[in-house]
């Protein structure tokens, strides 16, 4: 009896034991155990009922309101005669799919890739163009008798009926004249890399020239063969010329291109016509990012006019996004200012009125789109909190408004063609996204992936709660979040790794699942660690004021706040006080960098991954929106650049860096060994060749996470 009761005790704890398996590195980053499922390749059908996805290489086609699981095939995967299939689009009849395959990374947000055009009613598969390959940003156009598409910087056109090749531009040449698509820093810090686009009756496009020839070279080597390989490319950093972008405008009965007029002007941050008639919107920019203009552009006898009809400036900079959408009546646009010191909606007529639709102390996150036949306008905010995402609708006349998504947690929206429907994905800072079907009242109609394959395999792990708390700042509140060890012990003393990024336009803060990163941190917590993270004055959905407090001197507040964070950990009982650690990644390397140095006395530990650490060497598009140039801006510069501080660094210091980093260039880290070395200061430096700004292929995460948890379990 007592034996067996023993015996049953034995089986019971090794079962427990098995069943709560530690979190190692190789699960994240080897096997990939904690990545969840997304819906691959929605589409909206044209009707706005329907819907097309991905299903096991095939296309398949769902009605949004009855959805089952199963639904009928489009494009079978051997209709593709081998060919992998990436990404998918349909002409306007949907007769016919532009297949997209053998794509290539060129930048963060720019690729290469081959098309072929696939007839749905015969299954004939062929190349878009044979003689031009590989392209990139093939689309049809609206009447889906046409195709563009750019090849080596210059934009063409495909008659599909006749398979004649349009020449839109010649003048292409690669590093000096670019048309159709952008530069490094557009599409950087931009996010935009298709600068062209189809007039709604198929007779024009519009499109963008990148003139090079004056913005200065950066070459990056290669580590591959014999001798290393350099890669020159045009990158303009701060106080450097840009290129000289132009607009234009190409008939295609006259096959002739027009320059469209839009007198002064730095830069040229969007293009779009209106679904409905020939009126084109085109945005400017001055130099310092702070008078934003709005251009409208109609046809006379084959020639563009132009006329401002809108224009916004700003004490610091105004935001470029792709809040914009041109309403079916020709004659207004909904955008999203931050003009009234948070950011909202407005209604803007091609008059210049402007008349505002939502309105508080909270910020609009995204636009989603607006339902013209009931006149209500959908939309992200951060009503609830800037660390929430909820899905709201509006009427127009900014009445009526109402979420249509829990309070709390980040939810996000793609809605149907006429919005009657969306795909709604949900998550929460513990818990998988999970992706329903829903109508356009918010009411869920069925689910299309719950991850809960994910959900049964964390439940296999060790993981604590993540918690959001509050920081008192150096001046103002600051939302945060902890994870304790599960077995927690408030009498105890533990060391303290923040985690943090710290920049314009991110918040780490989030009550949303964090997937890897989310698990590496469990992971600490597992070895004895309380992981934090905090946003500082500088990030985001907490006003115009908040945000741009940093405006002219990035790095400095933001700085203060992580000592004050420091200095208040120091003071939890459960905290020791000697042992806190800090780790960032891009901005958050430039901060741990500053952290480490002007906060010496509060960090035993620092880890930066590709940090900035001088803020000459970055960019200028991004650069100079916050800190204006360096003649103007001498002492924002230097007054916070890591490199002027080296002789304040106590602690134990790793830096890392990919030396292919296009983006923050491993000059950066160069320049903050040579300022170390000259300071006589002793610190860890490791550098991944080849990789670039986000340092990944092959076994490189996995590399790089157990690299930075022994860094961490030795030094902190």
């Amino acid at each position: 009896m007592v034996f067996r009761l023993t015996l049953t005790l034995l089986i019971t704890l090794t079962i427990n034991t098995i069943s709560a398996q530690d979190i190692t590195v190789e699960n994240i980053w080897s096997e990939y155990q904690f990545f969840g499922k997304g819906v691959d390749g929605f589409r909206s059908m044209n009707d706005g009922n329907y819907f097309s996805k991905l299903t096991k290489g095939n296309v398949t086609k769902h009605k949004f309101s009855d959805y089952s699981g199963k639904g009928d095939v489009l494009i079978a995967s051997k209709a593709l005669q081998g060919i992998k299939m990436q990404d998918y689009s349909f002409n306007a009849d949907e007769t016919k799919a532009l297949i997209m395959t053998d794509t290539k990374s060129i930048y963060r947000h720019s690729f290469s890739a081959v098309y072929y055009l696939l007839d749905l009613s015969t299954n004939k598969l062929q190349a878009l163009d044979s003689t031009r390959q590989p392209q990139t940003l093939a689309m049809y156009s609206p009447d889906g008798e046409k195709v563009s598409y750019i090849y080596k910087n210059n934009l063409y056109i495909q008659n599909l009926k006749t398979r004649e090749v349009i020449e839109v531009t010649t003048d292409g040449k690669r590093n000096e004249i670019i048309n159709g698509t952008t530069d490094w820093v557009y599409e950087e810090e931009f996010a935009i890399t298709q600068a062209y686009d189809w007039s709604p009756d198929s007779k024009y496009i519009s499109y963008l020239k990148f003139n090079e020839n004056e913005v200065k070279e950066f070459t990056m080597m290669y580590f591959e063969e014999l001798y290393p390989t350099p890669y020159t490319f045009r990158y303009p950093k701060a106080g450097e010329d840009n290129s000289k972008v132009t607009s234009h405008l190409f008939s295609l009965n006259t096959k002739t291109s027009h320059s469209i007029d839009l007198g002064d002007y730095e830069y040229i941050p969007r293009l779009k016509w209106s679904n409905s008639d020939n009126k084109l919107i085109l945005q400017t920019l001055n130099r310092h990012q702070n008078d934003l203009k709005y251009h409208l552009c109609t046809i006379e006898n084959n020639q563009p006019v132009t006329k401002v009809f809108f224009e916004e400036k700003s004490d610091t900079y105004v935001e470029i996004d792709d809040n914009l959408l041109i309403l079916s009546n020709g004659n207004s646009i909904l955008r999203t200012s931050e003009s009234d010191g948070f950011n909202h909606i407005y209604k803007l007529d091609f008059d210049g009125k402007s008349t505002q639709i939502t309105k508080g102390q909270w910020d609009v996150i995204e636009f989603l789109g607006i339902d013209a036949k009931n006149k209500t306008v959908y939309y992200t905010s951060a009503e609830n909190g800037p660390i929430y995402k909820t899905i709201y609708k509006i009427n127009i006349d900014g009445t009526k408004k109402k979420a249509i998504s829990p309070l709390t947690g980040t939810h996000n929206a793609n809605f149907s063609n006429g919005m009657k429907y969306f795909i709604k994905s949900s998550s929460d800072a513990n818990t998988p996204s999970i992706y329903s079907l829903c109508n356009n009242s918010g009411k869920e109609l069925n689910i299309l992936e719950d991850n809960s394959a994910l959900k049964n395999r964390l439940a296999n792990f060790t993981t604590s709660k993540k918690e959001f708390i509050k920081f008192k700042g150096h001046e103002k509140e600051l939302n945060g979040w902890i994870i304790k060890p599960v077995d927690f012990d408030s009498t105890k003393q533990y060391p303290v790794y923040i985690n943090i990024y710290g920049g314009p336009g991110a918040n780490t803060v989030s009550d949303s699942w964090g997937s890897a990163n989310f698990m590496y941190h469990q992971l600490l917590a597992q070895k004895g660690y309380i992981v934090v993270s905090v946003d500082p004055r500088g990030t985001m959905y907490r006003g115009a004021n908040f945000k741009k407090s940093t405006y002219l001197q990035l790095g400095k507040l933001e700085t203060e706040d992580f000592i004050a964070v420091a200095k208040e950990l120091q003071g939890y009982d459960y905290i020791d006080a000697t042992r806190i650690g800090i780790m960032g990644w891009s901005y958050g390397g430039f901060m741990t960098s500053l952290a480490m140095t002007k906060g010496a006395d509060y960090f035993k530990m620092g880890i930066a991954v590709a940090p900035v650490t001088n803020w000459r060497y970055y960019d200028n598009i991004y650069t100079e929106r916050f800190m204006r140039t360096p003649k103007e801006n001498v002492d924002g510069y230097d007054n916070n650049s890591p490199i002027n501080f080296t002789d304040k660094l106590k602690g134990k210091f790793l830096l890392i860096h990919g030396s292919g980093d296009d983006n923050v260039h491993y000059q950066n880290t160069m320049e903050m060994v040579s300022a170390m070395v000259s300071s006589n200061k002793q610190f860890d430096l490791f550098i991944y060749p080849n990789k670039n700004h986000g340092i990944y292929g092959g076994n490189t995460r996995n590399h790089l996470y157990n690299m930075m948890l022994e860094y961490t379990l030795k030094n902190l």
